[in-house]
């Protein structure tokens, strides 16, 4: 035999050898893999027309005294409470939501809680009924609730509630700024100072209040979450005070992300258009905008908060550790962000 046909058999050997051990791996790796995929996969849901999966204008002219309930509005709103699914994305974090009784703050709490949040609330005390459902909805999952009712206009009250919120949830790490007044005037002339002055308090120095109180309780990794609006970027001429408050809120989580962001503190915000929430039966908007709230959006109606909750849940969890800054929009195609 030829010194060639050696070294040629030799390779075949080596080449069916190494096939053999690789084939050997593969064996071993297959039942692992298969143990890790052998719960059987998901139902398939069935695509949804986002154009009419929510209720469409006309809507029925109704007027609450501030600050409303949402257990009074025709349609009722939907929060994600039957619909919001987890699956433990935020599992063993804590939470503090002001405005968590309803609108967006409620959608935060549900979708919260069915990832796994312990959640603290807080509301005025005349929005106590739908509260009671909220902490109903936290507990239900397992979580631990907290009701703490009072108005942020107040500094001290302001502290207290981070004080009470640590103490009830035994930390901190999540904070959602969402509660706010909206009353619209068809002139600057209509708005006096105590009127002006409510908003401000609201919208702008209670989240400067409760930010400063919660920053000594949150360790790197924390999440702080706005509620803005388009407001703050296409503002019309009906909503002067609010859209001020919602530019000047877009503009403190860009500021505050590059002042927290060496601290591992990210800010985000989340920037919503026109949403059937309990601020537009309450003087948010007037009773002929209201009959065609949300039609001029390419969907033709308004959002629900169930529609906003993931990304709540999206802007607090660690795998969206480089989003900070970011102002996220959702207004059914219009808007700006």
């Amino acid at each position: 035999m030829a010194i060639s046909d050696e070294k040629a058999i030799s390779r075949r050997n080596v080449v069916g050898g190494a096939g053999i051990g690789l084939a050997a791996v593969a064996a071993a790796v297959r039942p692992a893999l298969g143990q890790q995929t052998s719960s059987p996969p998901s139902p398939s849901r069935p695509l949804q027309d986002p154009t009419h999966k929510y209720p469409r204008p006309p809507f029925k002219k109704q007027l609450q005294a501030w600050p409303g309930l949402v257990s009074k509005m025709e349609p009722r709103p939907n929060h994600g409470e039957q619909s919001y699914r987890g699956s433990g994305r935020l599992a063993g974090r804590k939470a503090l939501i002001t405005g968590g009784d309803s609108g967006m703050g409620r959608a935060a709490a549900v979708a919260y809680a069915r990832e796994g949040v312990d959640v603290a609330i807080n509301y005025l005390p005349a929005e106590e009924p739908d509260a009671r459902e909220v902490i109903a909805l936290i507990k239900a999952e397992g979580r631990v609730a907290v009701a703490i009712p009072g108005d942020i206009r107040d500094e001290a009250f302001c502290q207290k509630l981070v004080t009470d919120a640590v103490a009830g949830l035994g930390g901190l790490d999540i904070l959602v700024s969402n509660a706010g007044r909206q009353q619209a005037h068809n002139s600057i002339l209509d708005i006096s100072t105590e009127q002006f002055d409510w908003t401000i308090k609201t919208n702008i120095y209670a989240p400067f209040w409760i930010i400063k109180a919660a920053l000594h309780h949150m360790p790197p990794g924390s999440a702080i979450i706005a509620t803005t609006s388009e407001q703050a970027y296409d503002p019309t001429p009906d909503l002067y005070d609010y859209a001020q408050t919602k530019a000047a809120t877009m503009n403190f989580v860009k500021s505050l992300a590059k002042q927290l962001g060496p601290k591992g503190i990210r800010v985000n915000g989340v920037a919503p258009g026109p949403i059937w929430t309990a601020l537009q039966v309450t003087g948010g908007a007037s009773q002929e905008k209201l009959e065609k709230f949300g039609s001029m959006t390419p969907l033709g109606r308004p959002g629900q908060p169930a529609e906003l909750g993931s990304i709540y849940v999206q802007l607090a969890a660690a795998d969206a550790s480089f989003a900070t800054g970011q102002v996220y929009g959702a207004a059914g195609g219009s808007g700006q962000p």
